[in-house]
Order: C-alpha cells, then sequence, then structure tokens
C-alpha cells in the first residue's frame, strides 16, 4: 500500500512530463517520417524513413554537423583549460581581492547570447570595430570574420561568454575537497604540481565530467552568435546544425527534412555524451 501511495504521488509529475517532453518529441518524430511542409500541412503524406536516408548525399547536412562539432570541441576545451586555471586561482586563500575577482568573472554569463553576439559584431567589425583597432595598432590585422577565421572568432565569443559557468562549477567543486588529503601530502614533501595531478584532478573527476557534458550539451545548440553574426557565412564556413535546422524548417518550410536532421542531431550527442561519460570514469 505505501509502495503503491507513492507511486500515485509521481503521476503529477510523470504527466507533466509527458505532456512538456513526450508529446512534442513524439510528435516531432511522427513528422519526421512524413512530407510535411508548412506551405501544405494538409498535404503531408507519409514517406518512412526517407528524410533519415536523403541525409546521407545531403552535404550541407554533414558540413553544419562537422562545422558544429569542430566549435563545440574548440570552445568546451578552451572553457575547461581556463576555467580550471582560474578556479585554481581563486580557490587560494592567499590570491588578493579573490571575491571581487569572482564577481567581476561570472558576469559575462549573465548577458543573453543574442547581445553578446550583437555586441561582438561591433566590436570585431573590419572598419569600426574597437578590437580590430587595438590589433591594428599593434601591427595585427585579423579579419576575424573571413572564411578561415570565422568559425573560430564565434568559438572564441563562446568561451568569453561561458567560461565563467565552468570556472563556477569547477570551483564549487574544489570547495567541496576534503583537506585532509592536502595536508598530508604536504608533511610528505609533494610538490604543488604533484598535489594537483595525484590529488585535486583524481578527487575532482565528478565535477569535471558534469561541467564538461553540461557545457558540451550547450554548445551544441549554438545558434544565436551564427544569427547575430554570420547568417552562417562567409559561405557554409559557420552554418551550424541548429542554424541549418532552422533554415530548412522555417526558411524553406520543409519541416519534415527538419526534424529529421533534429532526431540525427539527438543520436549523435547521445552517442559523445555516453562516450564521454565512459572514458572518463574509467580514466
Amino acid at each position: 500500500m505505501h509502495i503503491a501511495f507513492r507511486y500515485r504521488l509521481l503521476l503529477p509529475l510523470i504527466t507533466a512530463l509527458l505532456l512538456i517532453v513526450g508529446y512534442p518529441l513524439g510528435f516531432s518524430f511522427w513528422v519526421s517520417l512524413q512530407d510535411y511542409r508548412l506551405t501544405a500541412i494538409e498535404g503531408a503524406t507519409w514517406i518512412g524513413i526517407e528524410h533519415y536516408i536523403a541525409l546521407l548525399r545531403n552535404n550541407s547536412f554533414w558540413t553544419a554537423l562537422r562545422n558544429t562539432l569542430v566549435f563545440v570541441a574548440t570552445a568546451v576545451s578552451l572553457e575547461l583549460l581556463l576555467g580550471l586555471s582560474l578556479a585554481m586561482l581563486l580557490h587560494r586563500r592567499t590570491t588578493l581581492g579573490r571575491n571581487f575577482f569572482r564577481s567581476i568573472l561570472l558576469t559575462p554569463m549573465f548577458i543573453t547570447p543574442i547581445a553578446v553576439g550583437l555586441m561582438f559584431r561591433f566590436l570585431l567589425n573590419s572598419q569600426l570595430g574597437v578590437i580590430t583597432k587595438l590589433t591594428e595598432a599593434i601591427g595585427v590585422r585579423i579579419d576575424w570574420f573571413s572564411a578561415q577565421n570565422a568559425l573560430l572568432t564565434l568559438a572564441l565569443i563562446d568561451v568569453w561568454q561561458w567560461t565563467p559557468l565552468m570556472l563556477l562549477l569547477l570551483l564549487a567543486g574544489l570547495e567541496a575537497l576534503p583537506e585532509e588529503p592536502f595536508e598530508a601530502a604536504r608533511v610528505d614533501g609533494a610538490s604543488a604540481w604533484q598535489s594537483f595531478w595525484h590529488l585535486t584532478l583524481p578527487m575532482l573527476r565528478p565535477t569535471l565530467l558534469a561541467a564538461i557534458v553540461i557545457r558540451m550539451l550547450d554548445a551544441f545548440k549554438v545558434y544565436e552568435y551564427v544569427y547575430a553574426i554570420t547568417r552562417g557565412g562567409p559561405g557554409e564556413s559557420t552554418e551550424t546544425i541548429q542554424y541549418h535546422i532552422y533554415r530548412v524548417g522555417f526558411l524553406y518550410y520543409r519541416l519534415g527534412e527538419a526534424s529529421a536532421m533534429a532526431y540525427v542531431l539527438i543520436a549523435v550527442i547521445l552517442v559523445l555524451v555516453v562516450t564521454l561519460f565512459y572514458s572518463l570514469r574509467r580514466a
């Protein structure tokens, strides 16, 4: 009776999840199996997995997916390195003004991404941008939004905005570590690097895994920077998968094809998350 009562208490939550998450997922999967166009919804016809088969020959889709993977790998790696370095620095009690710097460093992540995109669109403008003028003043000429540099520029913008989140997560993990192992290591004569490599990193591994997965999942959703700054250009050099799905679904009205792309993206993310999870757990 007690167990049955417990499950009855879960029914409202399960019902809400089915309505909020389950129904949209189920409907979008059904749409991916249809020739479903926003301009002719009443004429939607069942085509099975034809959209998924067509994606194998869709060069634009694979270019967008490759761009997204490069963006995610670059941004999350830099955010991890910078976030861990800053967290280690701010964790030290000898760091002057560490509470002040904590508040300042966390500021960028509270700005909406579309506003960040528009801000850097002007800061990096080839003619009027402040950052461009500063680099030119020291003799460095960079075309931030050329076909070769644009994707890296978007990744660096993401690093500027979301390194604070990585810093916050890792700093919380460092604050939760016990002091006894480090005191014992100091007594045994271990150097700061040895303590970091053999104590801090192993004990921080669950926090590192959570931080990487959270940022990776969020980075896969990059859309605002692309929309605000490059619109996928030059050519397709910055066309990310989210922006490509938006174009196909809401500019070309091919919602069935866009839904199939979204499900392929879900499968790719699941594979990456599971692989990352098990590789870090066994490391």
